[in-house]
This record gives C-alpha cells, structure tokens and sequence, in this order.
C-alpha cells in the first residue's frame, strides 16, 4: 500500500522544523558570505578585440559566396586555436617576463567571436586587473605579429585595446550570487533533513499516530493533569481523631469519679 502525504502534512512538517531549516539557511548565508568576501582571491578581467580583415583579391571581388563566408568563419576559428598556443603565449611570457608558464597563461584567456563575425575578443582574467590588461593587449599583438609567418597571411587589425580603469570591479567570485545560491542550497537541505527526521521518527505521540501508524482503532483516551491543575488539600487522619477523642472521654470520667 502506496503511502501518500497531503499538502497540510508537509505544512506541519515544515512548522515543526522551521528552526533547523533556518539554521540551514542562515548557516550556508554566512559560509557563503565568509568565503567570498575574506577567503577566494578577487579576479578582474580586461578584453581586447581585433577584426580579421578581407584579403585584397577578395576586397576587389564584386560579390562573397558562401563558401567565402565559410572560409572566414573557420579561419577564425583557426585564429581562435592559434592565440591560444604555446608559438603565441611563449612570447608573451618572454616579453612580459609572467611568472607562470604558456599553459598556465592560456588557462587564463578566453577566445571568443560571434557567429558569422570577422570581430575577435580576447579576454584575460587576474587576480592584477594591471597584469590582465597587459597580457591582453600583448597577446593580440604578438598574434597580429606571428601570424603572417604561421599562416602566410596578413589580415588581422587591432579593434580596441584593453585599458586600465579607476574603477575597476573584480568579476570573480560574486557575493550576491554566491550567497543566493547557497541560502537555495541550505533550504533546500534543511527541507529534505526535516523530511528525513519525521520519517525516522517512530513514535508514537498520539491518538493519530495510532490509527495511521499501526492502524489501531482508539476507544478511550486518559487525559494528562498537570500538578499545578490539581487541588492541594491536608486530610485528617481518621485513627489519630480517634485517639483524641479517647483520650478526652478517659480523662472526663477520671474527674468525675472524684467528684
């Protein structure tokens, strides 16, 4: 038999633990709060673009086909493949003298272009925003210096440069969303632990229990008094009345027989 839990049970299973859902929640909130403001390095970007340009036979041509376009596109797909290799970055590590090696620094810098676009942007991220904008700005022209020698080609022009800015924002990590993310975690692991809790708890506390539980029907049910609600009386002791009265009837007839 299938057992099935309606809308207000999980209500009053929610009430019940409504403490340790927040502690859940309130606990991730700070975790969250710690780490990304006090313990995970900030890292800023900088972006540079450049445009790969029609070669001259092409510019004189009077109409592109498709397959013109096609070439331009995996062209710059090539492109994208090349910045990143060690024939590019080894200079760029050479020239600026970096202190990690080609493979580290093409961990940092992401190759990106729209579809069906001549424009590259190359992005660089560092824990220096002053390192991430040079390494940029290099990067781009060591390409556009190496590239007629690997390709035999010369058609890539600087769009823009990467620049220094005042105020420079750090786009790793992000506190907000950081802590959004884990107060959705804690509750929903505060939730699932409460849920977990009413299931592993067997006993039984009333006269619901009983029914639902061992399936028992409930004929009579004896009623808990508190110590407070019961009245505090001093009954007299029914053998010591006695012996008083005796005593009083012996020494009643003792005077009188004097008498």
């Amino acid at each position: 038999m299938e057992e099935t839990i309606s809308l207000q049970e999980i209500i009053e299973i929610i009430k019940k633990r409504l403490l340790l859902i927040l502690a859940f929640i309130i606990g991730a909130a700070l975790v969250a709060a710690i780490v990304s403001y006090f313990i995970l390095t900030p890292i800023y970007e900088a972006s540079t673009q450049f445009i790969v340009n029609q070669s001259q036979e092409e510019a004189n041509e009077q109409y592109i086909d498709q397959s013109t376009i096609r070439t331009n596109v995996e062209l710059i797909n090539t492109y994208n493949v090349i910045i990143k290799s060690n024939a590019i970055l080894d200079h760029v590590v050479e020239e600026l003298h970096l202190p990690y090696s080609s493979e580290q620094l093409a961990d940092k810098i992401t190759v990106s272009s729209e579809e069906n676009s001549q424009v590259v942007t190359v992005s660089v991220k560092d824990p220096l925003p002053a390192v991430a904008v040079n390494v940029a700005n290099k990067t781009v022209e060591v390409f556009q210096e190496q590239i007629p020698e690997i390709m035999n080609v010369d058609n890539v022009s600087i769009l823009t440069e990467a620049q220094m800015n005042e105020d420079v924002t750090p786009v790793e990590p992000r506190p907000k969303l950081n802590i959004a993310i884990a107060i959705v975690l804690g509750g929903m692991i505060g939730v699932g632990l409460a849920f977990l809790l009413e299931y592993l708890d067997t006993k039984i506390r009333t006269e619901k229990d009983i029914t639902e539980k061992l399936a028992l029907p409930v004929y009579g049910v004896i009623s808990h008094i508190e110590t407070k609600d019961v009245r505090k009386t001093i009954p007299t002791p029914p053998q010591q009345t006695l012996r008083e009265r005796g005593g009083r009837n012996y020494v009643q007839t003792q005077n009188e027989n004097r008498n």
